[in-house]
C-alpha cells in the first residue's frame, strides 16, 4: 500500500487484512452499523461543542477530529467490505449522478448568496 495516498482500494484492503488478522473476523453487519452510530455520535459531539453553541467540555478539549473522522470512515469501509461494495466506483458514480443532478442547483440557490 502507498502509505502517502492510499486509495479507497488501498484503504479497503488494509481494512479487510486487520479485520481477517488482528480482529479475527468482521462483526456481522447489524453490529458494524450500530458501532458506525456510535462513532458517527461521538464526531457530532466534538462538532458540536467545538464549532456549534454548546460549550466543550474538559474531557473533549483534547479530542483529535481527524482520528474521529478515521473511527467513521474505518467502520464505513468495514461495512464496505463486507457487504461486496467497491468504494471507489461507488463513489465515482455518486459523483457522476450529483455532477449531473445539481449542476446548476446550488449556484442558482440563492441562500447561498
Amino acid at each position: 500500500m502507498n502509505n502517502e495516498t492510499p486509495s479507497l482500494q488501498d484503504l479497503q484492503e488494509e481494512v479487510d487484512q486487520w479485520i481477517t488478522t488482528t480482529g479475527v473476523r468482521y462483526f456481522n453487519e447489524l453490529t458494524n452499523l450500530a458501532i458506525l452510530t456510535e462513532e458517527v455520535g461521538e464526531l457530532a459531539r466534538i462538532m458540536a461543542r467545538r464549532y456549534g453553541e454548546q460549550s466543550e467540555k474538559d474531557s473533549d478539549r483534547g479530542a483529535d477530529l481527524g482520528d474521529e473522522m478515521a473511527d467513521v470512515l474505518w467502520v464505513l469501509i468495514a461495512l464496505a467490505n463486507q457487504t461486496g461494495i467497491d468504494l471507489s466506483e461507488s463513489f465515482r458514480k455518486n459523483m457522476d449522478k450529483k455532477n449531473a443532478r445539481d449542476s446548476k442547483r446550488h449556484i442558482n440557490n440563492p441562500k447561498l448568496k
